[in-house]
């Protein structure tokens, strides 16, 4: 049979390369009613190309060639598309996981920390100390026939009980007490300690007081942060920090009345604070009449008027009361102060409650 004559798509045996012929005609186009030509392997599913005729530019539409046998070309996409798959779920789960991470961290940056007050963590800061403690600070002012001492206590209940020390209010006719919102009311002296340096006055008329806690000074250590607050030179509620500079320093005090520090006693040139430590004598003449007791040295700045107010650790508990400091230019008898260098002495708040009942029984050992 001549080429000529040889049916349609049949394959030349000496040219093995052609397909074999489809086992059936291929599929005509179709004119729908509306005028439009639809040709073979259009829509959805079948493959086409958008419509546009596969034979276009032939008289008679030439037979794709079929997949080869065995199937490859049909499983190739199914594989590619697998791998797809695979990818998009390992890159869909890094994704998760990047997400869910960067959502975690984010909620660990949004979360607050709560805000703590000095008494419930031990490095909330001097602000935090200061603002916890500040209204449990009272000014005192004691006016006595020589003048006025100016000095500073520590509301310790409620009802309006205070410690201070005993040179503040030694001898004096009326107490005035200064609280933290600038009130001012009337005192009475309950019992004086000359031989600890001690007082306890007792507001009149006074409730619902905010009192400092007691801490435990057998708890302290060189190097340790404190706080003292007090009215130096009448200055209500200053506040300085320093640390502990050293413990158990037997510090030496007049009992007799008539020494203790004040504003007004300064200025008649009487000395003020007056104090003996390591034989030497400090702030003008103690006396003949003296008391001797261990003191918790800090290097916090104290100054004529902090006397009688609150040595404070950083949980805001009291440590001591202020009760001694070292004034170079005063040690001469002059009547200026040149303000704190740095020494001052506290009593140990433990000496304080020890001796809290004989000072509400009116008085400890003279």
């Amino acid at each position: 049979m001549t080429d000529s004559t040889r049916p349609y798509g049949a394959q030349d045996p000496q040219h093995s390369s052609y397909p074999e012929p489809p086992a059936y005609p291929p599929q005509q186009p179709v004119t729908t009613a509306g005028g439009v030509t639809v040709w073979p392997g259009d829509g959805a599913g079948s493959g086409g190309d958008g419509g546009r005729p596969p034979y276009a530019g032939f008289a008679e539409p030439v037979p794709q060639p079929p997949a080869p046998r065995g199937g490859h070309r049909a499983r190739k996409p199914v594989a590619l598309l697998a791998a797809v798959a695979i990818v998009a779920a390992v890159v869909g789960g890094g994704s998760a996981a990047l997400v869910g991470e960067l959502t975690s961290r984010a909620d660990r940056v949004s979360q607050s920390t709560p805000v703590q007050n000095a008494s419930s963590r031990s490095n909330g800061g001097v602000a935090a100390v200061a603002k916890a403690v500040s209204p449990s600070i009272v000014e005192i002012k004691a006016s006595t026939t020589s003048g006025q001492s100016t000095g500073s206590g520590v509301i310790i209940t409620g009802d309006g009980e205070i410690v201070t020390n005993n040179h503040v209010v030694a001898g004096a006719d009326t107490v005035q007490v200064v609280l933290s919102d600038g009130s001012t009311k009337t005192a009475k002296v309950v019992g004086t300690d000359p031989g600890k340096d001690l007082a306890l006055i007792k507001l009149q008329g006074a409730s619902g007081l905010k009192a400092a806690k007691l801490g435990d000074s057998g708890k302290v250590g060189v190097g340790d942060e404190v706080v003292a607050i007090g009215s130096p030179e009448g200055l209500t509620g200053t506040v300085t920090s320093g640390i502990v500079s050293a413990l158990d320093r037997d510090v030496t005090v007049s009992k007799e009345q008539g020494q203790g520090q004040g504003q007004e006693r300064q200025r008649r040139g009487v000395p003020q604070w007056p104090f003996e430590f390591g034989g030497n004598q400090y702030n003008g003449d103690t006396g003949s009449s003296k008391t001797t007791y261990k003191a918790i040295q800090t290097d916090a700045s104290l100054n004529p008027g902090n006397s009688g107010g609150a040595l404070i650790n950083m949980n805001g508990e009291i440590i001591g009361i202020n009760s001694a400091m070292y004034a170079p230019s005063s040690a001469t008898g002059s009547g200026d102060s040149a303000g704190s260098v740095g020494l001052g002495f506290a009593i140990p708040v433990d000496t304080v409650k020890a001796d809290l009942a004989k000072l509400r029984a009116g008085g400890g050992d003279s």
